[in-house]
């Protein structure tokens, strides 16, 4: 589709995507510590990993279903609709954001069943994941990552907008 953004676009949205998230997630941290008075028990750390996946989920499910995109997909003027051009029903929206993880669970999961533990390796394999993961808009024909592509969505550009034409000057009487 011609309306597509650029793959290179698309990946610099969601870096600017990821600054505006880690602010929610901060947010989100402060709120689970508030509330759980900072307790370092296992299962609070369990419970505060199950939190921010679920902030996450909210503030991209919410962004896709109410105006079809996040304050990033709005800046770079950018929008998620259905194949057919229609806004995010919840469910399709709920369905997206699981198959997103794509582009990090399996460096993850590598990392976890290979022991990794160091940050420059567990950062290598996330680069590694979403590198594979951005490759495969370059397999589809309409240039839909993955993730979209299961989950029967597409990403459309914007126009710009376009400022007002002047008011004419009043003449003098």
């Amino acid at each position: 589709m011609t309306d597509t953004p650029t793959v290179k676009r698309r990946l610099i949205a969601m870096v600017y995507e990821t600054f505006l998230l880690l602010a929610v997630e901060m947010l989100a941290v402060a709120l689970y510590l508030l509330i759980t008075l900072n307790n370092h028990a296992p299962v609070f750390q369990y419970g505060l990993k199950v939190w921010l996946f679920v902030v996450t989920g909210a503030y991209f499910v919410w962004g896709w279903t109410n105006s079809g995109h996040t304050l990033a997909m709005k800046t770079w003027r950018m929008q998620v609709v259905t194949a057919d051009r229609a806004r995010l029903p919840l469910t399709t929206a709920i369905v997206r954001y699981l198959l997103a993880w794509g582009w990090f669970l399996p460096a993850l999961l590598a990392c976890t069943a290979l022991g990794l533990k160091d940050k420059g390796q567990v950062g290598a394999a996330i680069a590694v994941g979403v590198l594979s993961w951005s490759l495969t808009a370059f397999l589809d024909r309409d240039r839909r990552f993955l993730h979209d592509r299961l989950a029967g969505t597409r990403i459309i550009a914007l126009p710009k907008k376009r400022p007002a034409p002047a008011a004419a000057p009043a003449e003098a009487a």
